[in-house]
């Protein structure tokens, strides 16, 4: 008679990459608190593109630096700015926010800070680099516990297992 042992593969079982764990609920509190100003900070800019100074000048500051069709550029970057900021405080459809706003970081690096420098004070891509890694951390690890993309995620979880029991 024979029986076999199940080991877990290396894949599936959690390994604690931390030095100093952090427990669940502060790491979702940390996860909401910066995702919420994050969004704050793109809806200010996509508000600045498209309101304060009009899509209009937006798209002709967009022309002086080189942007192809600057003008659906220009309207194309702050609607991601000012809509993905409002989904990002909301915690919903953050992966698709985090590509969206990764290439709008990228191509305002390219077009605009690229040979400026580092430092924003010069007019150099360290705030957009910034935006661009702080969104694309929250499109790989999640919006985190309290957010609407966890909600819905429950829900679908939840309605999945009623359906198989």
């Amino acid at each position: 008679m024979s029986t076999t042992t199940t080991v877990p593969s290396p894949r599936t079982t959690a390994t604690e990459t931390r030095l100093f764990p952090v427990p669940g609920d502060v790491r979702d509190i940390g996860l909401l608190l910066t995702r919420v100003l994050l969004g704050v900070i793109l809806i200010a800019h996509g508000w600045e593109k498209l309101v304060t100074n009009g899509a209009g000048a937006t798209g002709e500051f967009f022309d002086s630096v080189g942007v192809p069709a600057a003008q659906a550029a220009a309207v194309f970057a702050g609607v991601v700015e000012l809509a993905g900021g409002i989904l990002l405080v909301l915690g919903l459809l953050t992966q698709v926010v985090a590509v969206l706003v990764v290439v709008v970081m990228f191509g305002a690096y390219l077009f605009v800070h690229q040979g400026a420098g580092i430092f924003a004070t010069n007019g150099g891509w360290e705030l957009v680099a910034v935006i661009a890694l702080a969104v694309a951390v929250f499109g790989l690890v999640g919006a985190g516990r309290f957010s609407l993309d966890a909600l819905i995620a429950r829900r679908r979880a939840a309605g999945a297992r009623r359906t198989t029991a």
